[in-house]
């Protein structure tokens, strides 16, 4: 999205009203629309002297079917000279057909080039594996303990309780914050680095840590027995999305700081969220959260039983987004549908809105939109919501 040139492969297309037509916004891919790159009006508003209308269409409709013209002689002769192909389907053109022909293909080179090398610039967005692997290596914001053969393993309720039926059950009858919860598993030959690695299976969907599997997990009938006990977990994007819809065991509000009494209204409906999950996928709210640790604030809400609220500057990040980055936060997607353009910053759009359109009037497009998120993800450090895959479902 946004500066990066390979940003977002999905296309975006919102509707428009009147003609009914639909448009195409391709954000940071080395396909373009013919009418976007300006060539095809330059090649048919040239005066084409005694050729009529029809012979121009013709022409036109050759170019486009190009590359599926060429195929099929290709296919349909034994020999691999490609130039000759070339030479014979390109015969009857005008010389200033085959120029716009060269120019595009020149313009799609370049772009394809300089998706190329922005892709090998910038760094990898870390997935929600990763991230959800480093939040079980680093114990951010845990939420209860489980103790098993005398050791303590500082886990994430939500997590646990959306992956695995049988945490679900045994977290049910195990409420308040910073619970410790005595393991009793009757599976034989479950070890404390096998519990570890069956913990880090559940947030990450992989056996082993640091992608090294531990040989004894590799024993079919103890997993079998695991899995007769625990229960089989879904795939782990099903399941964190199954979290974002429902919010179970949610420990966050998101607040903002322009219009407290409406916040009341949003926040039962679209603004929960796990402190986990905030911390795992962005540093500016693990940051954010482990201030109110130092300063105490965490564990006078941890003794009232209230989820923390952290307000937000609306200038900064519009109320409008937030759907869509907490959605990206659990599911590695950026679905622009979920931007809820009736909300109160729907038509004000503060600071990034100035530095994006240049203080444009107006409703966002599609694109614009994804440049706000864009410079929105470089501020909470989010890098996926910046690279991750663009969608457009209104």
């Amino acid at each position: 999205m946004g500066a990066n040139a390979s940003s977002y492969p999905h296309s975006c297309s919102p509707r428009t009203g009147g003609n009914t037509q639909t448009q195409q916004t391709f954000i940071g891919t080395s396909s373009y629309s013919q009418q976007g790159y300006g060539w095809e009006s330059k090649l048919y508003s040239l005066d084409q002297g005694h050729d009529k209308p029809h012979d121009r269409k013709k022409k036109s409709l050759g170019l486009a079917t190009l590359k599926r013209r060429f195929i099929k002689r290709r296919k349909s002769s034994r020999s691999a000279d490609h130039a000759r192909l070339m030479r014979e389907l390109l015969s009857g053109w005008d010389v200033r057909d085959a120029n716009a022909l060269v120019e595009e293909y020149e313009g799609t080179s370049s772009l394809k080039e300089l998706s190329f090398h922005a892709s090998l610039a910038r760094a990898e967005a870390p997935s929600l594996q990763r991230d959800l692997s480093a939040l079980y290596q680093h114990k951010y914001c845990t939420d209860l303990d489980l103790i098993f053969q005398d050791t303590c393993f500082p886990a994430h309720r939500a997590v646990l309780a959306a992956r695995c039926p049988f945490f679900k059950t045994l977290l049910s009858s195990s409420p308040g914050y910073g619970a410790e919860v005595l393991m009793d598993i009757e599976t034989a030959g479950i070890d404390v680095p096998m519990f570890s690695a069956l913990l880090h299976y559940l947030y990450t969907g992989e056996f082993g840590v640091g992608g090294a599997e531990d040989t004894r997990l590799q024993n079919v009938d103890v997993l079998v027995q695991l899995s007769e006990e625990f229960g089989t977990p879904n795939s782990l994007e099903a399941d964190m999305r199954g979290l974002f819809d429902y919010m179970c065991y949610y420990d966050a509000l998101l607040s903002f700081s322009s219009d407290a009494e409406l916040v009341e209204a949003y926040s039962n409906e679209n603004l929960r969220a796990h402190k986990a999950v905030l911390s795992a996928r962005s540093p500016f709210f693990r940051n954010l959260l482990q201030r109110r640790i130092r300063t105490g604030e965490e564990m006078t809400e941890r003794t009232l039983q209230t989820p923390t609220r952290i307000v937000l500057d609306e200038s900064i990040i519009p109320r409008k987004y937030v759907r869509v980055i907490l959605h990206c936060m659990y599911t590695d997607l950026v679905e622009l549908g979920l931007v809820m353009r009736g909300s109160p910053s729907a038509g004000s759009l503060g600071e990034v809105q100035v530095l994006v359109a240049g203080g444009r009037g107006g409703a966002s497009t599609c694109t614009e939109e994804a440049m706000e998120l864009y410079h929105i993800a470089l501020f909470l450090e989010f890098s996926m919501l910046a690279q991750g895959k663009l969608r457009y479902q209104p």
